[in-house]
């Protein structure tokens, strides 16, 4: 599993540091981007979930992006 996945995230996030923790022991890389660090950011979260924050959104290289998926989801998407 090459892919590339970006989080975007929140540090008061729990279903982030869920999602990060589920990550990190499956040995899944990924970048995290705090949207209330980088303004935009939150424009591409944004854009990805009709106008609203929601977090975690991941955004794989091939564009496409999921919101609050379960590890599983992002295995699914990793392994097609």
């Amino acid at each position: 599993m090459s892919a590339q996945v970006t989080m975007y995230s929140t540090p008061w996030c729990g279903y982030c540091h869920r999602l990060r923790g589920q990550l990190d022991r499956e040995g899944i890389a990924y970048t995290v981007v705090d949207i209330e660090q980088h303004p935009e950011a939150a424009m591409v979260v944004e854009q990805v979930n009709s106008g609203s924050q929601t977090v975690p959104t991941l955004v794989f290289d091939d564009g496409s992006a999921m919101t609050n998926p379960s590890l599983l989801q992002v295995k699914a998407k990793l392994a097609s």
